[in-house]
């Protein structure tokens, strides 16, 4: 029988989470290095951490992470849950992608192809696996302040429109990422079902336990099976019918 609970957490050592602290972390230099706001008067240039730009995309870099994080510990009771916060976590970044653009765009440029050397040299980084021990919030702090460093190239110099390419592309590979992961998330729930199934399945064979001792296995699916009454007598039959039609002999 299917434990009751899912494994859940784990987040940090998927390479979506990296890449959605990147982007995070990354936004907010962004924002502050290059969204400013002109004080003529003064003479000086300030960034306007109250602007609603600034606050729209450091916002949604924030969904996208902390939407990964909440999937991933909802997994144990909700399947269905884990799937839609990760599909949050997939359309806001997809609207981060887009401010992006539009940034590249107003300054009359196009974003970089895909053809392109610069962006064939991010997109051909490898990500490494998050080498946890006992440490976990540190360790993964370490760890994504690592793999950052691969970008740094990009990420660090002072052409805006540069870094806003490499920002796409960042985005873009975690949102290839994310879409592998919801159909992962998908034919888990198909395979296992969900907390609810589960439960219902743990309290039929209980109570089949508390009538009639306790109850066998389903020869075919391997789940509880309850006592049924047909023409020819009694038998038993998989608790799952009609997705499951196993039968045995009293």
């Amino acid at each position: 029988m299917p434990e009751l609970f899912d494994k859940h957490g784990g987040f940090r050592r998927l390479h979506t989470f990296t890449l959605a602290t990147i982007v995070q972390l990354d936004t907010l230099r962004f924002c502050r290095r290059f969204l400013t706001f002109d004080y003529r008067k003064a003479g000086t240039r300030f960034y306007d951490p109250r602007g609603r730009q600034y606050d729209q995309m450091t916002q949604a870099a924030r969904s996208g992470r902390q939407n990964i994080i909440e999937g991933s510990e909802r997994s144990s009771t909700s399947k269905d849950t884990e799937m839609k916060l990760t599909d949050v976590a997939r359309a806001s970044l997809s609207e981060l992608r887009g401010d992006y653009e539009i940034f590249i765009l107003d300054r009359g440029q196009l974003p970089w192809s895909v053809h392109d050397p610069e962006a064939r040299a991010i997109n051909a980084i490898s990500l490494d696996n998050a080498p946890f021990k006992d440490n976990m919030v540190h360790e993964s702090a370490r760890h994504a302040l690592e793999q950052r460093r691969k970008y740094a190239r990009w990420l660090d110099v002072d052409d805006a429109v540069v870094v806003a390419n490499a920002m796409l592309i960042i985005i873009g590979r975690a949102l290839n990422m994310l879409k592998s992961q919801i159909g992962a998330q998908g034919k888990t729930f198909e395979e296992t079902g969900g907390f609810s199934e589960r439960l219902m399945t743990k309290r039929i064979a209980a109570r089949e336990n508390q009538k009639n001792g306790p109850s066998p296995k389903c020869p075919q699916c391997g789940k509880p099976m309850r006592q049924r009454k047909s023409a020819k007598g009694d038998f038993w039959g998989c608790s799952a019918f009609p997705d499951c039609k196993g039968t045995k002999a009293i």
